[in-house]
């Protein structure tokens, strides 16, 4: 086992779905204790099953909430510092999609992909900064997206919410600097999760003919495995990255030349 994050504590919101669940599974690798954070019940505790069975040892405690409650992210961090005692990083990675050309998008929607994809990091980043603070090494990991930075029709409101959390990295890097904790931010580009092989798998096709598919849009041709955008998160997290802060690491096969 190696020991790139080896004690240290980390929350990771999002934490069954594809790269929340990888990167719960790396940083176990790489000897920390993780605290899964999801709204879906069933796949948590999958998820936590595979990575205790995965690594002998593994800390691991699974937390039922909804992040975009600012009631719930204090919840979060209360529980965490319960069993634990501490925490160094947060990895804010919870995120929802809405499918509204923006003259068409109703009132409902915006609240509902804000308050999960933006709000939800302002609201765990503020939980749990007090304990970050105190870990002397603290590390908060945004997940954004490609599209943070780039536009296109019919998803709008989520483009808006990955700008947004572009924004809020570097301003609470600034905010933070003094204190020792470091925000960065990473944008997957095309990431091969479990919700992109049921999409394929509602229209007729299969998981490995998705792996197999020549992807034009960016440099490399293909998908990433979400352990690949993992790995940059792991790093961020982890005293290597001591320098980085207020930045952003684009994880997504050259897609902003093609």
């Amino acid at each position: 086992m190696n020991t790139r994050v080896k004690g240290k504590v980390a929350i990771v919101t999002g934490g069954a779905g594809g790269i929340g669940s990888a990167t719960g599974l790396l940083l176990c690798e790489e000897g920390a204790s993780v605290v899964l954070v999801d709204r879906d019940a069933a796949a948590l505790d999958a998820v936590a099953g595979d990575i205790r069975g995965k690594v002998a040892g593994a800390q691991v405690l699974t937390i039922l909430a909804d992040v975009s409650q600012d009631p719930e992210a204090r919840r979060i961090v209360e529980e965490t510092l319960a069993k634990f005692g501490r925490i160094d990083v947060l990895v804010n990675n919870a995120g929802v999609r809405e499918y509204w050309r923006l003259a068409d998008a109703p009132a409902e929607s915006w609240q509902n992909i804000l308050g999960v994809n933006l709000l939800s990091y302002a609201f765990m980043a503020k939980a749990a900064l007090p304990a970050l603070r105190q870990s002397g090494k603290g590390s908060i990991v945004n997940l954004s997206s490609t599209y943070g930075v780039s536009g296109r029709a019919g998803m709008g409101q989520y483009d808006a919410t990955k700008a947004g959390i572009l924004a809020l990295t570097r301003t609470l890097a600034f905010e933070e600097a003094d204190s020792g904790v470091r925000v960065n931010a990473v944008c997957p580009g095309y990431t091969l999760t479990p919700f992109h092989v049921r999409q394929a798998e509602s229209k007729g096709r299969t998981g490995d003919e998705l792996r197999s598919e020549k992807v034009d849009a960016c440099l490399m041709k293909r998908w990433s495995d979400p352990r690949e955008v993992a790995y940059p998160i792991l790093w961020l997290a982890s005293d290597e990255a001591s320098y980085m802060t207020a930045s952003t690491l684009m994880v997504d096969g050259g897609r902003p030349v093609v």
